[in-house]
């Protein structure tokens, strides 16, 4: 283990995609997060932007936050989404950038992954696709991105310097990110911190 990190990456990682394979096999279970279309409307998602696309690309929606609230993107940017889950950010940063843009999805949980292509072969979209990877090692080039999206994901990575780093590598000079994440605002104790459980709820 890297010896600032306070939990082993691979074991949290090993955590995080079990709770995310299930919500990508049975996204109507029960869990300690709101999921699909009814979480996208409480965090102010757009119905247009949301109420055309099949109910496979909302249902394991599991986003914390609604990235395109800090702004709309601009037609033709190029846009990497990381831990695109089962794509539903993806495919409303689709729609925004329009047939010029481009998105990359990249998730680490085969299960979305699998879904989410799915999705995007349904659509038959040329514009966005989904790679495996890591928010810590994005397998996207050097300042490929106009912008970078997230949400809920950087919370649940364990070397947050190291997401950032990457994030900052694949963004243009003055490209953006937006995104949505979970922030404490208090201390935390090295204990909890330590306790993987409490990382993925």
């Amino acid at each position: 283990m890297t010896e600032d990190l306070l939990v082993e990456p691979q074991a949290l990682r090993a955590e995080v995609r079990h709770k995310y394979r299930q919500v990508a096999e049975a996204p109507g279970g029960s869990y300690h997060f709101h999921t699909g279309r009814s979480l996208a409307a409480r965090l102010g998602y757009e119905r247009s932007a949301v109420d055309d696309l099949p109910d496979s690309a909302v249902e394991s929606f599991a986003g914390v936050g609604n990235p395109f609230s800090l702004r709309s993107l601009d037609p033709g940017e190029r846009v990497v989404d990381v831990g695109s889950g089962a794509g539903l950010d993806s495919f409303v940063a689709r729609a925004q950038v329009g047939p010029a843009g481009q998105v990359i999805g990249v998730d680490m949980t085969a299960e979305m992954l699998e879904k989410s292509r799915r999705i995007a072969g349904s659509l038959d979209v040329e514009n966005v696709e989904f790679r495996e990877g890591l928010a810590e090692a994005l397998p996207v080039e050097d300042g490929w991105a106009d912008v970078v999206i997230s949400n809920g994901v950087i919370n649940l990575c364990p070397d947050k310097r190291a997401v950032l780093s990457e994030i900052q590598r694949v963004l243009r000079p003055g490209g953006l990110l937006q995104f949505a994440d979970i922030a404490n605002g208090r201390p935390v104790p090295e204990e909890a911190l330590r306790n993987i459980d409490l990382w993925t709820g």
